[in-house]
């Protein structure tokens, strides 16, 4: 089904039974869907702040202080093993959440309770609480040991939302929607003013709950089915409905929001005990074509980096983390080897359009400066709303998401280009190296005799001195040495290999963009919104003979 037909058959039920008068025991999907629509027939309103003094000016540090009371767990006393606790209003938190609980069908707010919470030393007037509500939930469940309550889903603040399975901690986030993400424009940052939880039974295996969204230019209706095991499954069916008069730049559909700060083909600019710090270190896609492509991820040097891969009917793409050995990591705090990835795999028919990622200077790991999402070619006419069911995986299995057995690329190492002096000394060349490790099935398989070839490529901004491929017996696959000359370091330069036997990829493609250098100055600042470098992928040429 094209994204027009999905729009239209989306919009002949909204037009018949998704509005009509339902009996309470029906909630779902259909009424989220219809306070949507009635959202967006509507103006925007700006939701206003209930929040006193003393909790608007909270630091972070006091809002943490404000946790749940394991003993008045939501659901506590049910035999489900899926138990529901609160976040407290405070910082930039500061408009209520409705939180309504599915009983048999029937809706029942979960009005606010002051009392859920342990304040630890915090000192305020209890009656500066009495108006006040929830910002958040966060669903608990023995994810790791049986009888131990895990924290296994978290949503707060706009339409974010992150996820862990068995072994994980949190780092990546999902979100409900982006509206005009990376551009020299004001971001807009669509946000969740209302959940229903459907109250699981004491055999269910998963949990659902709707969520309605609303912004200045869109409004939105959400289904959530959260699959609690190794790996974590998130099912989402999102409606969104544009505002009468809405146009933005860009729409980003199932959006995914990390950090990467720097790693092996990134290095850090400081002395580091880290040899990496990131929540994520490539975007990888599956086009609707079902080839592989594997773009590791930057921090820019000055702006921030726009760039587009074109798809039709994508079969999957996501933010993952390649790499579990703590040794790449070496950090016993923030345990970036037991972070996730999270790879989205459409169930019904996107359309045409591309996966866009986003890159953000950032100069420490606390500010999340990845996004990658799906942006559609077309967009509906007010009153007929786009249609998006996909699946999330939260994972720590990166190899399993090939499941046709491609090879990929588990390293990505910058260097300085080098060469062997006739007194076997090292000495740089005047190139930069990539040295692109692949391994994987397909390349377990071949012969000894086999013989494999890398197919390089790059933008005519690149002279490509040279490559050399060998096998890796560390891994029990093969590196691919890459050496380039970037003739106008204030342009951008594109890069891709893959190999090959014959004409059969046997790996996905290893897609590097070489951002632009600050021009004639040091780096001014590492986080810029207002300029953007703004790309599809160039044209590439084969290096000379």
């Amino acid at each position: 089904m094209s994204l027009a037909a999905g729009c239209l058959a989306l919009g002949a039920l909204v037009g018949t039974s998704a509005f009509a008068q339902k009996r309470p025991a029906d909630f779902g999907l259909e009424d989220v869907l219809a306070k949507a629509k009635a959202l967006a027939d509507k103006p925007y309103v700006t939701p206003v702040s209930n929040l006193p003094d003393v909790f608007s000016k909270m630091q972070f540090a006091d809002y943490q202080k404000m946790q749940p009371r394991r003993d008045r767990f939501a659901w506590t006393e049910l035999r489900t093993p899926f138990k529901l606790a609160f976040y407290h209003q405070g910082m930039q938190f500061n408009t209520p959440v409705k939180i309504n609980e599915i009983v048999n069908g029937v809706v029942h707010e979960i009005p606010y309770d002051a009392g859920r919470f342990d304040f630890a030393d915090l000192h305020f007037d209890p009656a500066e609480t009495s108006k006040l509500g929830w910002a958040g939930f966060r669903v608990v469940y023995p994810i790791n040991q049986a009888g131990k309550l895990d924290e296994i889903m978290s949503v707060l603040g706009a339409s974010y939302f992150r996820v862990i399975g068995k072994g994980q901690i949190y780092g990546l986030s999902g979100r409900g929607l982006a509206i005009d993400t990376g551009l020299p424009i004001t971001e807009e940052f669509p946000k969740f003013r209302e959940f229903w939880l459907r109250r699981p039974k004491p055999q269910d295996k998963q949990l659902t709950f709707y969520a309605l969204m609303d912004s200045p230019r869109a409004t939105g209706a959400y289904e959530f089915t959260l699959v609690p095991g190794a790996d974590t499954v998130l099912n989402v069916k999102a409606r969104v409905f544009m505002r009468e008069g809405a146009a933005p730049r860009t729409l980003g559909i199932a959006p995914l929001t990390s950090m990467f700060l720097f790693g092996p083909n990134q290095p850090s600019p400081t002395y580091n005990f880290r040899p990496a710090i990131h929540d994520s270190n490539g975007l990888a896609i599956q086009g609707g074509d079902g080839k592989w492509t594997w773009s590791p991820l930057g921090n820019p040097p000055s702006a921030v980096a726009v760039t587009n891969f074109p798809a039709e009917n994508p079969k999957g793409f996501g933010l993952l983390q390649r790499g579990r050995s703590f040794t790449r990591y070496e950090d016993l705090k923030d345990r970036y080897d037991l972070r996730p990835s999270a790879w989205i795999e459409p169930t019904n028919n996107w359309g045409k359009g591309s996966v866009r990622l986003v890159e953000i200077p950032t100069a420490d790991e606390t500010n999340d400066n990845i996004v990658a999402f799906w942006v559609p070619e077309s967009m509906p006419a007010p009153g007929q709303p786009l249609q998006f069911d996909y699946r999330m995986h939260w994972t720590m299995d990166e190899p399993a998401i090939l499941k046709d057995g491609t090879s990929y690329v588990w390293q990505t190492i910058r260097s300085t280009g080098e060469f062997y002096q006739s007194n076997l000394i090292r000495a740089g060349d005047g190139t930069q190296a990539f040295l692109i490790d692949f391994k994987g099935p397909s390349l377990r398989k071949l012969s000894p005799q086999a013989k494999i070839t890398a197919e390089v490529t790059a933008n005519d901004n690149v002279e490509i001195v040279g490559t050399d491929l060998q096998p890796n017996p560390a891994i029990q696959g093969w590196r691919l040495t890459y050496r380039v000359k970037v003739k106008n370091p204030a342009v951008s330069s594109d890069l891709r290999a893959v190999l090959k036997q014959g004409d059969r990829a046997l790996t996905e493609t290893w897609d590097l963009r070489i951002p632009p250098l600050p021009a004639a100055k040091a780096r001014e600042s590492y986080l810029n919104p207002f300029k953007a470098i703004e790309g599809q992928r160039s044209e590439l040429v084969e290096p000379k003979p």
